[in-house]
């Protein structure tokens, strides 16, 4: 588990790796709270951080819809890139914004 910002989230892709907690720390922003999942992707050095809402939100358009993540990937980011894939989990009420990055590790019970 991944919390940042008073939201708690969890890492359900990690490709090639990507995962990066600090440089996630650094480029986090409030405006991906509103998001369901983020994904970060690393492009000549550099992470860039996109935010997608689930499919039945009733905010999602096709370019932000989860479902987009693949064609996101395929068009938008260099081709072979490393990425990760966050989701937000339920009931992570709003805390005072921070830049405080905790991760959790899962036990061998989980």
């Amino acid at each position: 588990m991944i919390h940042i910002g008073g939201r708690t989230y969890e890492l359900i892709y990690n490709h090639k790796n990507a995962w990066d907690q600090e440089a996630f720390k650094q480029r986090y922003s409030e405006v991906l709270d509103r998001y369901d999942y983020i994904i970060g992707d690393w492009g000549y050095e550099k992470l860039r951080l996109k935010g997608f809402l689930r499919d039945n939100h009733p905010k999602v358009t096709r370019d932000t819809a989860y479902s987009s993540i693949t064609e996101y990937i395929n068009e938008y980011c260099n081709f072979g890139c490393a990425y990760f894939v966050l989701q937000k989990m339920k009931d992570t009420p709003k805390e005072p914004s921070n830049k405080t990055v905790q991760e959790e590790e899962k036990t061998a019970a989980e």
